[in-house]
């Protein structure tokens, strides 16, 4: 019973601090002589678009149950449809080839909805290759072959040792210059390289925290050694890497900004162009920071309920 009380006043306690940094948020944004104009985001993010239906001949505009028609002069069965609503003419109109016939409003994504696809595209993308590049590597870390071994250190090493930044710039102007790389596959190789050596230490620590009696265990019901590490000491690793992953996965999200640099319209690029149009940068990089959290609070969730699945299976 004593317990209730304090959880309420450290909940409180909570609520307090949360308040006191608002109104600190809000007493410097009124510092700052600075006009807000949050309605030119939203058309930045989806937009209704005109979409024009022109005429494909010479004709004149026909009614027949309650359906507007272009028909042709030359051949009455030949004609083309106009729709009703936002429609340009009106029957007995005579048209020209290239006139507007109709008008319709749908609804498009703007560059920074097309931002969050890029992102999110490259982000899984290169979190693929990253877990399968990572696996390997964790694995032959801990090879007996002093070989393999010595290759994924070494990997490891000077992929953590040097900036993201730098290795995609080396990926793009020297690798993809080679290989003939566009700029997309240049990113997501970049990007799965880097992650994939702190996946690979992921991997390495997680097969390392389980007990070796289990590939004892398992040699002993006749199992070789890939077959124990595929059914019996992988599945309880991944159990165990599960949350440093997805921290990682997360920082990929984030770090997948950096290759704006090499003009990859990815959420941050998208920013900064519509920045540049619409001159409102605190509104732009505020709804952008609220879009990347949006990302990366989604796939907290999932791994959450990944490991409360996983925890109930134990």
């Amino acid at each position: 019973m004593e317990k209730q009380p304090n959880r309420l006043l450290w909940h409180g306690v909570f609520l307090l601090m949360l308040l006191v940094a608002v109104f600190g948020i809000y007493k410097a944004v009124q510092a700052v002589d600075y006009t807000w104009r949050w309605e030119r985001i939203p058309q930045y993010i989806a937009y209704q678009a005109e979409q024009k239906n022109y005429a494909e001949f010479d004709g004149t505009v026909v009614a027949e149950k309650g359906q507007l028609f272009l028909q042709d002069d030359l051949d009455a069965k030949h004609r083309q449809a106009i729709a009703a609503k936002g429609a340009q003419v009106a029957e007995g109109d005579t048209v020209f080839l290239g006139d507007t016939l109709d008008t319709q409003l749908s609804w498009t994504a703007g560059p920074i909805a097309w931002g969050v696809w890029v992102t999110v595209k490259l982000s899984l993308v290169a979190g693929v290759f990253a877990i399968l590049l990572g696996t390997l590597a964790g694995l032959a870390r801990l090879s007996p072959n002093p070989a393999l071994r010595n290759l994924a250190v070494t990997y490891v090493e000077l992929i953590r040792g040097t900036p993201l930044l730098v290795q995609i710039f080396i990926v793009y102007f020297f690798i993809g210059t080679v290989l003939n790389l566009d700029r997309f596959t240049a990113g997501v190789a970049a990007l799965a390289v880097f992650t994939g050596a702190y996946v690979a230490e992921i991997v390495r620590a997680g097969i390392s925290s389980i007990h070796k009696g289990q590939m004892e265990a398992g040699r002993s019901l006749g199992m070789t050694s890939a077959q124990t590490m595929r059914y019996v000491i992988l599945p309880q690793a991944f159990k165990r890497v599960l949350p440093p992953l997805a921290g990682q996965f997360i920082n990929l999200i984030k770090d997948s900004s950096l290759v704006s640099v090499i003009s990859i319209t990815d959420l941050t690029k998208a920013g900064r162009e519509v920045v540049s149009s619409t001159f409102s940068p605190f509104e732009v990089w505020f709804t952008v920071a609220l879009l990347y959290l949006v990302l990366t609070g989604t796939l907290s969730f999932l791994v959450r309920r990944l490991e409360v699945k996983y925890a109930k299976s134990n």
